[in-house]
């Protein structure tokens, strides 16, 4: 069983037992969260779409991490020929959450 789900702004598909890194939640390490905004479960008896949520489906999760920073960005500006070079770097805060189950 599979499904679609909206955390913070952006789509996901998961299973039961993935882990993925998602944009920082409020939640502690160790505590459990649950998303409402699922998109699509899929099974093999088939798939159910909502409009544009499904009523009643919910995705159970635990925070693995709330720490966790995901790879360097870089962003260089440059104005050719007058001299100006500017380098700068940031590393976004990320969440780790393992999904439990689909409801």
């Amino acid at each position: 069983m599979y499904a679609v789900v909206d955390i913070a702004g952006q789509q996901f598909k998961v299973e039961a037992g993935n882990e993925i890194f998602v944009q920082r939640l409020p939640q502690a390490k160790g505590e459990s969260v649950e998303f409402g905004k699922v998109l699509l479960v899929g099974n093999d008896e088939g798939v159910k779409v909502g409009t544009p949520y499904l009523d009643g489906a919910v995705v159970k999760a635990t925070v693995l991490d709330d720490s966790a920073r995901a790879d360097k960005v870089l962003v260089f500006k440059k104005i050719r020929r007058k001299g100006f070079q500017k380098l700068n770097g940031h590393r976004q805060k990320l969440s780790k959450i393992q999904i439990n189950e689909i409801v």
